[in-house]
């Protein structure tokens, strides 16, 4: 199954993370399919950034988001 999910940049101590589209089998930082967005937590407030074309794309061929990834694409105004 494809899944919508963050992958894990940035320094220690300071994460920063990119939306991507994955098979949900491959471990959390490996190559993905596509990315459609970032997520950093470090600045406030915190700040996401989505291509919601992609995401309504990629939900349309069947990918799930994760739960943490959901709830981020419901504040960036992607998906309702």
């Amino acid at each position: 199954m494809v899944r919508i999910r963050l992958t894990r940049m940035g320094a220690h101590k300071k994460p920063m993370y990119r939306i991507v589209v994955a098979d949900q089998r491959t471990a959390r930082d490996s190559k993905a399919i596509d990315q459609i967005g970032t997520y950093n937590p470090n600045v406030d407030p915190a700040e996401i950034k989505v291509d919601a074309e992609k995401v309504q794309k990629w939900m349309a061929n069947g990918a799930q988001p994760t739960d943490t990834v959901r709830a981020l694409l419901k504040k960036a105004g992607a998906i309702k």
